[in-house]
């Protein structure tokens, strides 16, 4: 080997050693950085996550999806609270309002397809309008007497999909509704707290990528369960407005939710969140009791979102609360559970 050739070599020899170094470097800032985190003071280490179960029911939907079902609190209660859960989230979400209702209330806590512990629907059928028909189905088959409707999210898109669909079960059946951090419509337009160029070269390739990633789900689920220390960062700071002080238990909770959705259900389903517009089928909500929640924070369903279906349900309570983003039923459970109580008052007077 010439002088040259070696000096080459030992040159790209220490490239490759600088850059493996930085990269053992950044990795190991990210444990420090995570290790101190966890090292706060935590006021919700002992909260039972995940602990809470009420009347486990399996409900087969007309067209053959097995969806997990729990039904809580007393039996007998005159009304039945259905709560809906947000994409990527499962019926423990609802944790905090679950704890506060099931003395008094009794409540119905549902899997959305391919969520959770319900079965894995097809690409096909991973639709807003297909969730409205499951909602549908659940309240058929568990809901006696009258109901109030709780969607977060994705969740809430559920009941305005209902409405677009079975307008006859509202007013009746359905009494009241909850509507927490979603949107009637106009997702792909979000700008997602980047300057406008940038957001739209985010969602000119967002699709695409989501597909190939959704292609490769198996790869990039494995991936998923190492990186649990950048996960718990990226939770930590888009679920939560107040990072700073979130409980890194409650994070955990959030995250491991987040992780168990299998990548090809998140890419399933994306098209559909992206292509929602139900704002034409609000009306049906209007008669109804109606509660709006969302964080001032929210950077995946702004206030601007919430507002506009305010202002499409004239009587209808709007809530902001302050430097509270998406999951704000786990990060404000105090205002949203004061929201739903209220609420609940209105539907029973």
């Amino acid at each position: 080997m010439t002088t040259t050739t070696r000096r080459r070599v030992g040159v790209a020899g220490a490239i490759v050693g600088a850059a493996s170094a930085g990269v053992a470097a950044a990795a190991l800032a990210k444990r420090l950085a995570v290790g101190r985190i966890r090292l706060r003071p935590d006021l919700e280490a002992g909260e039972p996550f995940g602990e809470l179960r009420g009347r486990e029911h399996t409900l087969t939907t007309s067209d053959g999806t097995a969806l997990h079902v729990e039904v809580d609190g007393p039996e007998d209660a005159p009304l039945t609270i259905v709560f809906c859960h947000g994409y990527c989230l499962n019926l423990e979400s609802w944790h905090y309002q679950r704890r506060d209702l099931r003395g008094t209330h009794r409540m119905v806590l549902w899997d959305q397809r391919s969520h959770g512990r319900s079965q894995r629907g097809t690409a096909d059928d991973s639709t807003i309008d297909r969730l409205g028909d499951d909602l549908a189905e659940v309240v058929k088959e568990f809901v006696p007497g009258p109901c109030v409707l709780v969607g977060h999210s994705m969740g809430g898109m559920t009941i305005m999909a209902l409405a677009d669909r079975h307008p006859e079960l509202f007013g009746d059946r359905i009494r009241g509704v909850a509507l927490i951090a979603t949107s009637a419509g106009k997702l792909a337009e979000l700008t997602l707290g980047l300057p406008a160029l940038v957001s739209k070269a985010v969602h000119k390739v967002a699709p695409t990528t989501v597909s190939m990633l959704g292609k490769r789900g198996s790869l990039v689920d494995r991936t998923r369960h190492a990186g649990s220390d950048i996960a718990f960062l990226v939770t930590r700071h888009m679920g939560f407005g107040d990072s700073r002080n979130v409980s890194p238990t409650l994070v955990d909770f959030a995250e491991t939710m987040i992780r168990a959705t299998p990548t090809e259900v998140v890419a399933d389903f994306y098209p559909a969140l992206m292509n929602h517009d139900k704002l034409s089928a609000l009306h049906v909500i209007d008669p109804v009791p109606t509660a709006i929640v969302v964080g001032d924070k929210d950077w995946l369903t702004p206030p601007e979102h919430s507002r506009a279906i305010a202002a499409a349900l004239p009587r209808a309570r709007l809530t902001e609360v302050p430097g509270t983003s998406h999951l704000i039923q786990l990060e404000r459970p105090g205002p949203v559970n004061d929201a739903l109580r209220e609420l609940i008052k209105r539907v029973e007077l």
